[in-house]
């Protein structure tokens, strides 16, 4: 097998972290225990650790998720798919650019209907 290449840095994950403002899938606020990368696309499927696969997850949404692509894990879960996708594409580009991120507009939150 050959080198999977992780570029995901700690400032980015940072980023990532505030951005989201605690779990990306359910907004467990962190600490949460304490928030985990979960990569939407696992490791096992091809998935790296890199700014647009990472997301910061609870304890047990990265558990439940464990190696599930995060679309169909999120349908299973009736999570708000749509709102998740469009909020984690604003957050990584700001992210990547560098911007602060007070300057993200919010999203809405993908909550579970029996949480």
């Amino acid at each position: 097998m050959g080198k999977v290449e992780h570029d995901l840095t700690d400032d980015q994950w940072s980023a990532l972290v505030a951005a989201w403002g605690g779990c990306a899938y359910c907004g467990a606020p962190e600490p949460q225990p304490k928030l985990q990368k979960d990569c939407m696309l696992p490791i096992s499927r091809g998935g790296r650790y890199t700014l647009t696969n990472v997301v910061p997850a609870c304890r047990s949404c990265n558990a439940s998720k464990c190696n599930v692509e995060v679309t169909t894990w999120m349908r299973r879960k009736k999570l708000d798919e749509q709102a998740f996708l469009v909020r984690q594409i604003e957050i990584a580009r700001a992210a990547a650019n560098a911007v602060p991120v007070a300057d993200v507009p919010p999203g809405t939150r993908p909550e579970s209907a029996g949480r």
